[in-house]
């Protein structure tokens, strides 16, 4: 199958370790792995945020990128998808374009986050994957509650080599991110991570990983701030770590 990788704008600027490790999985299982080279930001922060006519621009391209690109398209990133997928047609009606509006749909229905893509499309859990470490598991809000994942990422880790998995309490509640959220309101935000690092460091677990790089950066933060130990890893790194090339701890 081909296909295209949208690396995001966290996975570009401060984490390319994930959309590398995500291309790295897939080649690995065998299948074609594109980069457009011209995408940019999908425009979620701006419709999160409210800034909807300023995001039309930026849906239009993602659009015009991705369309032809590939079969489908996957991100290492629940919120970039879940913004793909359930906002970027009602930016595009809101801006009065129904075509770019039918456009979105058809990309949409097509754009995956990785667990997504290796499960329901590619019907794998078993990637092969060895990571010998003590390793706990955050929902991200946007894949739990947007793309409904359910437990695909919890089977695809079971299923690696060497992890002991182990469960994270109130896995569910959030971590305190929420991107612009975690600037306005910075006290709950913290108040929330408190809350998080707290039920991550009970599992004793050596990793923390999770789908989406900004909640990882939020929880990462906290927990090098407390010197626990704990490293924050990303799904997809974990996925891609063989016997052969262990991605670090």
């Amino acid at each position: 199958m081909k296909i295209a990788l949208v690396a995001t704008c966290l996975g570009d600027a401060l984490f390319p370790r994930a959309p590398r490790a995500t291309v790295e999985l897939l080649e690995r299982l065998g299948h074609e792995v594109v980069f457009p080279a011209d995408q940019t930001c999908c425009g979620q922060m701006h419709v999160n945020t409210g800034y909807l006519d300023l995001a039309l621009p930026l849906v239009r391209h993602h659009v015009e990128v991705f369309s032809g690109a590939a079969d489908v398209a996957v991100a290492p990133s629940g919120s970039c998808v879940g913004c793909v997928r359930h906002q970027h047609a009602m930016v595009a009606r809101r801006g009065g374009d129904e075509e770019l509006a039918r456009a979105a749909e058809d990309l949409a229905h097509r754009t995956y986050e990785l667990s997504e893509l290796l499960v329901d499309v590619l019907g794998v859990t078993d990637v092969g994957a060895y990571y010998p470490h003590r390793v706990t598991y955050h929902p991200t809000c946007h894949s739990l509650r947007m793309l409904r994942v359910g437990d695909k990422p919890l089977r695809l880790l079971r299923e690696v080599r060497g992890l002991t998995l182990t469960e994270l309490p109130d896995a569910e509640v959030c971590c305190g991110f929420g991107g612009t959220f975690a600037v306005k309101n910075a006290e709950t935000s913290t108040a929330m991570l408190a809350d998080k690092m707290a039920n991550v460091l009970s599992t004793h677990a050596e990793v923390c990983t999770a789908g989406d790089t900004s909640c990882l950066m939020h929880i990462g933060g906290g927990l090098s701030r407390l010197r626990s130990g704990v490293r924050t890893v990303h799904l997809a790194e974990i996925l891609a770590s063989t016997a052969d090339q262990e991605v670090p701890a």
